[in-house]
């Protein structure tokens, strides 16, 4: 070997191998095609090949010849990176020792491409006393990139396995972003690489993270299928060798003016569709190996599951605080954002206001055209609400057809009143739904906050107000004020001590008798539900009646007074079982209506009364019925299937509609008292009643006139054939008690309430 040859300090000496032993003239073949022999004539300058072994041409292209012939060809082919490290073991080489030791380097094949070698090589001195090289070089290329494959494996793995770990630790989409793309290009040696994000909805790619990218060129791509990442998305994983004979697809203006000559782009892979893509690139051309190619797409995969599994959560997060329906803020999300805007309202100087929103009379639209209709409406009003709204503005469905409005930074109640009227006008358009249009209106509850309030008690506040709205005519706005604040007190101690109500024994029930006007005798009573407050006395039904249906009292409510009216109706019937029995009529609510148990309330107490179901009558108002759905025929027909008598309560109040009278399996109409007002003296309100009397004897109903107050009007009804009649001019509602001293004395008792003559 070259005199200048030295072993590297540090290497251990080792004893003459047998390959050593292989002399000029030998039978060379004899060794491993990718190990050479090699012998130097003397060490130091002078010394020079005078053997080398056929298999160096094998290893570096140079014949036995062309080696022996230049003394300097062994140095001139170290690589530049090892070259010093290899040359510097001269200068610590001991040359009163014979010795030898192995080294390990890289040389140049003649071709320019990199040779691995391993140099075992022994110092000796032969006869002459001159020292000599005699040495075996040895290719251990194969084994280098094994032994680099390997370490390029082991980082990789372990580099995966951090990002897992860190996915599992929660770590954030952008900082796994990041920690991919700077594995994926320091890992394998590569210039720049980056994930970035598919945005669909604006079809468009975000960088998302990269790492030896400009800042300057992270600015969004558009998606193009004709680009590396787009193609990608279209086609799966993309490999580019070189750019300069890449023809499928045209290079980015990131990639071409950072000098790109080859990449690799591999999907991140979602369940609903691609996230992005993770894409690494070199400034050389390169040739990227399977190993390469499986160690992104595991980065990938990683970070498909960790963006899946953040999407997952985002969208439980998502429906945590969002109305399926509509996609709008829930109340939880909007509480929120009100005590949010709350804690920074008095360092602004500005007002805040929140608005409750209510659909007027929606339960019509749900019972007359159906749920899915009511749910299309609910959906079509929320794009609507938010096209008037800034952005900084939050607009959220409470349940059912409550919304709630926050407007931040307002100057004051102008502002708040103005919003209002606007969408009051917003509503003046209808809804079109099905090719159907649809007309609702709102009615809308106003508070305002300077700072300081509480979000529940805004929202309170603006719930109070709405219902003032309602109370005053619906589609209407109203500011809440202290007077509102008063009634709401009010409002909510009556629910607070309805509740106690049936517990305490307070609630009772008073009959008013109905009269037949052919037979002059008491034939029913309508039983009307009375509450005896301890401290207020009586409390008008008006006042808690609407209370208790809409906190859902009234369904056990609605339960006592069907047991205690069955049992009173009972009561009478045993105590006169020679007299014709009495019905008596309970009132039913549309709330009771909702309920699904209502058919086994009513078959309960009439079992539990041991009552003849012919001797109840259920009064229904005419706005229960005028939805007309499914749900309800089948409920009359199962009452009606029970014995029970229906009566369809203030006939001609409601929208009437003519149809219905034919399906539904009613018994009796009851003329409503502001037609019966007029009677003998108003020719309107004595035609209506002359053509709902001839309308039901049509239809084989029959009819009843309530709020009969005058003997004229009870002598118009009497004209007109009408079967029953009922009001003050006979009784005032009065106790069980005074019912029974009616029905005692029988029809003298009503001959002294008739005109003169009718008795």
């Amino acid at each position: 070997m070259s005199a200048q040859r030295a072993t590297e300090a540090g290497t251990a000496v080792g004893q003459p191998q047998t390959a050593f032993a292989i002399h000029p003239g030998d039978d060379a073949g004899v060794m491993h095609k990718n190990r050479a022999v090699l012998y130097t004539s003397a060490f130091g300058p002078d010394g020079r090949w005078y053997y080398a072994s056929p298999q160096i041409e094998t290893i570096l292209g140079y014949t036995p010849q062309e080696w022996c012939a230049d003394p300097t060809l062994w140095r001139r082919r170290l690589h530049p990176d090892d070259a010093e490290r290899v040359l510097a073991g001269e200068e610590e080489l001991d040359l009163d020792d014979e010795g030898g030791g192995y080294n390990e380097y890289r040389l140049l094949h003649r071709d320019g491409h990199v040779v691995w070698v391993r140099d075992d090589a022994l110092l000796v001195r032969g006869e002459d006393g001159e020292l000599r090289w005699h040495g075996v070089l040895s290719d251990i290329t194969q084994l280098k990139r094994t032994e680099a494959d390997l370490q390029r494996a082991a980082a990789q793995h372990a580099a995966l396995a951090a990002l897992g770990e860190h996915a599992l630790e929660g770590a954030s989409a952008t900082e796994l972003a990041q920690e991919a793309a700077t594995a994926a290009v320091e890992l394998l040696g590569l210039d720049r690489g980056g994930v970035i994000e598919l945005d669909d909805e604006r079809r468009q790619f975000t960088f998302l993270a990269s790492h030896g990218i400009p800042p300057e060129s992270l600015e969004p791509l558009p998606f193009d299928p004709a680009t590396q990442p787009g193609y990608a998305v279209a086609h799966g994983t993309v490999v580019v060798t070189d750019w300069e004979t890449e023809t499928r697809f045209r290079m980015t203006e990131p990639l071409r003016t950072s000098g790109t000559r080859s990449g690799l782009s591999i999907v991140i892979e979602g369940r609903r569709g691609p996230f992005g893509v993770l894409g690494v690139h070199a400034n050389a051309a390169r040739e990227f190996s399977a190993m390469d190619v499986d160690f992104v797409q595991a980065l990938a995969n990683v970070l498909a599951d960790a963006f899946e599994r953040q999407r997952t959560e985002d969208d439980i997060r998502h429906r945590a605080l969002h109305d399926p329906l509509t996609g709008l803020p829930n109340r939880a999300l909007f509480m929120d954002r009100l005590s949010h805007a709350l804690a920074h309202l008095g360092r602004r100087g500005s007002s805040a206001a929140v608005l409750l929103l209510d659909f007027d009379r929606f339960k019509l639209i749900n019972d007359s055209l159906g749920h899915a209709v009511g749910d299309d409406l609910l959906a079509a009003v929320a794009p609507r609400l938010k096209q008037m709204l800034r952005a900084s503005d939050t607009i959220a469905r409470f349940g059912a057809d409550e919304f709630g409005i926050l407007l931040e930074d307002i100057a004051g109640e102008q502002d708040a009143v103005d919003m209002a009227q606007r969408i009051a006008g917003a509503f003046n358009r209808p809804f079109v739904l099905d090719g159907s249009e649809h007309f609702v209106s709102v009615s809308i509850g106003i508070t305002l906050a300077a700072g300081g309030e509480r979000a529940e008690d805004l929202v309170r506040d603006a719930d109070a107000a709405m219902h003032r709205a309602k109370e005053r005519g619906r589609a209407r706005y109203e500011l809440f004020d202290e007077g509102i604040r008063g009634r709401a007190i009010s409002r909510l101690r009556v629910e607070n001590d309805l509740r106690r109500a049936l517990e305490r024994d307070e609630l009772t029930l008073e009959f008013q008798p109905i009269v037949g006007l052919d037979a002059h005798a008491v034939i029913g009573v309508e039983a009307l539900l009375r509450w005896d407050h301890p401290t207020r006395g009586r409390v008008p039904p008006l006042e808690f009646i609407p209370i208790a249906e809409e906190n859902g009292l009234i369904e056990p409510i609605g339960r006592w007074v069907l047991e205690r009216a069955c049992r009173q109706a009972a009561a009478w019937y045993a105590s006169r079982p020679d007299e014709m029995p009495i019905s008596v009529a309970v009132n039913l609510s549309a709330a009771q209506f909702d309920a699904p148990a209502l058919v086994d309330t009513v078959a309960a107490a009439l079992r539990g009364a041991r009552l003849d179901p012919s001797l109840l009558a259920l009064e229904l108002t005419e706005s229960v019925v005028m939805g007309q759905s499914e749900e309800l025929f089948q409920t009359l027909a199962e009452l009606k299937a029970l014995g029970v008598s229906l009566v369809l309560d203030d006939f001609g109040t409601g929208y009437s509609s003519l149809s219905y009278l034919t399906r539904l399996p009613l018994d009796v109409l009851k003329v409503d008292r502001s037609f019966i007002d007029g009677l003998g003296t108003e020719p309107r309100d004595t035609g209506i009643t002359e053509a709902i009397v001839g309308m039901s004897t049509a239809l084989s109903l029959r009819v009843t006139g309530e709020g009969v107050e005058t003997e004229l009007q009870l002598s118009e009804l009497q004209r007109l054939g009408c079967d029953a009649a009922q009001g003050y001019l006979f009784s005032r509602p009065v106790p069980a008690e005074r019912i029974t001293g009616i029905l005692a004395e029988g029809r003298a008792w009503v001959r002294r309430r008739l005109p003169p003559g009718e008795g």
